[in-house]
């Protein structure tokens, strides 16, 4: 068969034959009377299998070495090729990213281009002050597209810059940033589920409180505990019963005990919470130092249920519980002599000073200054 025919058949150039053969990869056998080269049916073969493996990505001396090389390990090479694949599409995928970020951000000019591509690489950055000044930035000059702020916030190990990137996003105003913080709630690490739930407790609006709410039922306790105290600052009294458990498992119990406290301001919710209190005790009949948190707890809530509590808890069999619940019942008692009895303000004699206690509820009590 003539080199135009073989062309014609194999989709392979005359061009890219002639260079086939001067590289020695493939000879026509025979030569015709006029001096034509001749393709036999194996030089026709040899030429599909030299564009098979040119196809996977193979150089021709690759090729060479395959067809040609008896001791040639295929294995090893298409190993090679599959990692130098995965490297390309990394990189491609990349640039597409990178590109598709600057397009969202729609730069009215090529100046604004190059601010959006220069905070895009100093967000990348292995320097920690370069990535949170990049952070602060994306709010005062070029918007970065929320998208690069929501990787970057998901990411961030470093605590101050992690929270330059809360604030950052919280001061975007793109709705786009919830939805993507929810699929951060569904990372398989842990790290990145609790940076996307700390990110959307920052976040103000009816979205972020809704994926809170769906946060109390996370499987992760850390989620579940960010989205509670979040809700809780807000007002929302489903975190109450996560709240209690808090206090009771002493994770962050301080913070919940104070949150508890100030949704205590509404006496439908103070009920609410003292019975959550006391219903977490017999749980905690092991746990002396967390039926003490929970009496303890029970301090700052006002209401009959709550005192009715304490003054079965003043009674208790644990010495530490009982003395808490009584020293509790004083200063309750103090107070409301205080308040209602004394509607002047005058101190009883013999009574603990009072401070005022956290978010403007009731005080708590503090020891006379002095004497």
């Amino acid at each position: 068969m003539l080199i135009g025919e073989v062309a014609r058949r194999s989709g392979v150039s005359a061009r890219m034959l002639r260079h086939y053969e001067s590289l020695g990869l493939v000879r026509p056998t025979g030569r015709t009377g006029s001096g034509y080269r001749e393709y036999s049916g194996e030089d026709i073969r040899r030429i599909f299998h030299i564009e098979s493996l040119r196809s996977l990505g193979l150089s021709l001396r690759e090729v060479a070495s395959a067809l040609d090389d008896p001791g040639f390990a295929p294995t090893a090479l298409v190993e090679d090729l599959i990692r130098g694949t995965r490297e390309r599409i990394a990189a491609e995928t990349a640039l597409l990213t990178r590109l598709r970020r600057i397009g969202a951000a729609e730069p009215a000019g090529w100046e604004e281009v190059l601010q959006i591509v220069a905070l895009l690489h100093a967000l990348g950055s292995e320097s920690a002050g370069r990535r949170q000044l990049a952070a602060l930035s994306s709010v005062e000059e070029v918007p970065v597209p929320v998208e690069a702020l929501v990787e970057a916030a998901l990411g961030e190990t470093d605590p101050h810059v992690a929270g330059a990137l809360r604030w950052a996003l919280a001061r975007s105003g793109d709705d786009g940033s919830i939805a993507l913080l929810a699929e951060g709630l569904g990372s398989p690490a842990a790290g990145v589920r609790e940076r996307a739930v700390q990110a959307v407790a920052e976040i103000t609006g009816d979205e972020a409180t809704a994926l809170l709410r769906e946060a109390l039922a996370h499987s992760d306790g850390t989620v579940r505990r960010h989205a509670a105290l979040a809700l809780g600052a807000r007002g929302t009294p489903e975190a109450i019963p996560t709240l209690v458990d808090m206090v009771a498992e002493e994770t962050n119990e301080v913070d919940a005990a104070d949150v508890l406290t100030a949704l205590a301001g509404r006496p439908e919710w103070a009920d609410r919470i003292a019975t959550g209190l006391v219903a977490r005790l017999p749980r905690a009949a092991g746990d002396p130092s967390a039926r003490r948190r929970l009496t303890q707890a029970l301090a700052d809530i006002p209401g009959d249920k709550a005192s009715r509590a304490l003054e079965t808890l003043s009674h208790d069999e644990d010495r530490a519980v009982a003395l808490t619940a009584t020293y509790v019942l004083t200063l309750r008692e103090a107070r409301w002599r205080g308040t209602v009895r004394n509607p002047q303000g005058a101190q009883p004699q013999g009574a603990k000073a009072q401070c005022p206690g956290p978010h403007g509820t009731e005080p708590r009590s503090q020891e006379p200054q002095g004497p």
